[in-house]
């Protein structure tokens, strides 16, 4: 894992020409926007023809992200009032829809005034909300029902956002109300249903039986409240694996198969959509850390980086080493503290024993002025991270 050789040469090269530009030691995330635009290509290519691919804006929304990626995906996915805005301000020129529990009024009204692809309703005071703004502002809405289901013998993935207990969507048991609720408020128009079960999921099988599981169970509902023509948001949850980078979940194979079973299932006329974030952007983002100091304690090493766990919260979040590679400054360093052919733990510098990026490492080389380089950075990372705490100066963000 900790091998410049496993890193693409342009990566190395970009990373020793931002750093001849630093005064102080380095710190950036670096976004590779060549490659992710071939990534949603790829991934775009391999879908089945009726399936839409919407960008979960949450797992990146920086402007140069959304915009390498706006002539490829169907449209882009808002999980508050806040991403609604930043989204619109882009000027994307495709359809927004938006989602999350515990949406405020202000917020639905701010999505029926922007005109939304769809509401993903979370409730049915959620439902009851909308139905009085479509009224008081005499416009209307479309939505979708989030459902949360009963999935049977299908095993959960690491990260459950659905097929048990929780906050996120409406348990099938209350869909009569939601659609009696509809025969009120005129103005709203129901699209179809959303599902959203499971994330970081790495197993194709088990997830085509949760696509399977949710075409019969739309199906069901279809004929027995006589709804019309409906499209089936699917969700996201494709995962990455962080602990072996070969082992991801492997989108190629998911699509042929998934293409087999649209067809078995009798839905080729019906709209699909998935709403895929972390699959998304994952792959183009690095984080740098420049190492500042190389130090035992107690008969461990500890390699102490620029940076740390508030810019990249990531492995804290996951609970995982963090996949990195290190590449050997150009500059020799003041101080000389090298450490080869030792195992060591990746910290940053926050005066916290959890700011740690890896433990335990096998380290062939390493040296005070190096740059210690985290791949898979590029969803879920800067965004989630704690950036204040200490007050240290933000990285550098560097797109090319």
């Amino acid at each position: 894992m900790p091998n410049s050789r496993l890193l693409p040469t342009h990566i190395q090269q970009e990373v020793q020409r931002l750093a001849e530009q630093q005064v102080q030691p380095l710190c950036a995330y670096l976004y590779d926007l060549n490659a992710l635009e071939l990534h949603i290509k790829q991934m775009r290519h391999v879908l089945p023809r009726n399936v839409e691919l919407f960008y979960a804006a949450k797992a990146n929304p920086s402007a140069p992200i959304l915009r390498t990626l706006a002539p490829y995906v169907d449209g882009f996915e808002a999980a508050s009032g806040g991403e609604l805005t930043h989204l619109h301000q882009q000027q994307l020129n495709q359809p927004l829809i938006f989602g999350g529990p515990g949406k405020m009024p202000s917020e639905l009204k701010q999505a029926i005034e922007l005109n939304v692809d769809a509401i993903h309703v979370e409730s049915l005071t959620e439902l009851q909300r909308i139905g009085i703004l479509t009224e008081e502002l005499n416009r209307p809405a479309s939505i979708f029902l989030r459902m949360n289901i009963d999935i049977g013998d299908i095993t959960l993935s690491k990260l459950a956002m659905g097929g048990k207990p929780t906050p996120f969507g409406l348990d099938e048991n209350e869909l009569n109300n939601a659609l009696i609720y509809l025969r009120d408020f005129p103005l709203i128009k129901l699209k179809g249903f959303h599902f959203h079960l499971m994330s970081h999921q790495l197993d194709v099988k088990r997830h085509l039986a949760l696509m399977q599981r949710y075409f019969q169970v739309v199906k069901s509902w279809k004929n027995t409240f006589s709804l019309d023509e409906l499209t089936i948001n699917l969700g996201g949850g494709m995962g990455i694996n962080y602990q072996d980078p070969k082992q991801h979940f492997p989108w190629m194979e998911f699509c042929d198969k998934l293409e087999f079973l649209i067809a078995k299932e009798q839905l080729q006329d019906w709209t699909l959509r998935f709403e895929c974030g972390r699959y998304i952007s994952a792959f183009c983002g690095y984080y740098v850390m420049e190492v500042l100091d190389i130090k035992q304690n107690l008969g461990e090493n500890f390699v102490i980086a620029r940076g740390g766990t508030h810019h990249f919260r990531t492995p804290a979040a996951q609970n995982h080493d963090h996949p990195f590679s290190i590449v050997e400054s150009n500059l020799k360093p003041e101080i000389s503290h090298s450490i080869s052919h030792a195992t060591a733990t990746l910290v940053g510098q926050l005066c916290t024993p959890k700011d740690v990026l890896a433990r335990n490492q096998y380290i062939e080389h390493i040296d005070i002025g190096d740059y210690v380089i985290f791949s898979l950075a590029g969803a879920y990372a800067w965004n989630i991270s704690h950036q204040n705490f200490l007050m240290h100066e933000p990285p550098v963000f560097h797109y090319f």
